[in-house]
């Protein structure tokens, strides 16, 4: 496989009008990273699978995640893997510490509030109901993430009107066009 972008969707697989399901039939060269368990996700199953789709890639991919996307993002870069990825566009990481969560975090707790060791960029709401925006700021200064703050956009996904989300691509864009290649 070779891979630009790597998709790291988060709980339930971001469906059919999600704009990580319209960026990836756009491109055909990003790739989902698959899990075995959309459903009930556990931390090491998803740090491993992770791993696994960053080690088949033939050069250091980008990891463009949503919600617990974000949060496996962390927990694998807390995990201390040999691989290496050229940066992360995080968007609305949900927070798995809180007792809002939809269901049992399966091990992602507590959310890692470490630097990444790869440049990140994290996209959040004002209103998102998956994490307050307090939140969302602590974990991009934690995490040495620039922060593009949006809006009241709810969980950034198709329920709130993000299907293709065009603002978004150009953000990626504009993220990209700074990494080293």
């Amino acid at each position: 496989m070779k891979c630009d972008i790597l998709i790291v969707a988060g709980l339930w697989n971001s469906g059919p009008e999600h704009w990580q399901t319209h960026w990836e039939a756009k491109y055909a060269k990003w790739e989902r990273v698959a899990h075995r368990d959309w459903h009930a996700p556990e931390r090491d199953e998803w740090v491993a699978e992770l791993d696994a789709a960053i080690a088949a890639c033939d050069g250091r991919p980008i990891l463009v995640a949503h919600s617990l996307g974000c949060m496996l993002v962390a927990q694998w870069a807390q995990a201390g893997s040999h691989l290496n990825v050229a940066g992360a566009f995080l968007v609305a990481p949900s927070d798995v510490d809180a007792p809002s969560y939809p269901i049992d975090a399966g091990g992602f707790r507590p959310v890692p509030m470490t630097t990444l060791p790869f440049p990140s960029v994290v996209v959040a709401s004002t209103d998102d109901p998956y994490a307050e925006i307090g939140r969302s700021r602590a974990f991009a200064q934690a995490w040495g993430s620039k922060l593009v703050e949006i809006g009241d956009a709810g969980h950034i996904n198709a329920d709130t009107g993000y299907g293709p989300w065009p603002e978004g691509e150009r953000m990626l864009e504009a993220f990209c066009s700074t990494l080293q290649p």
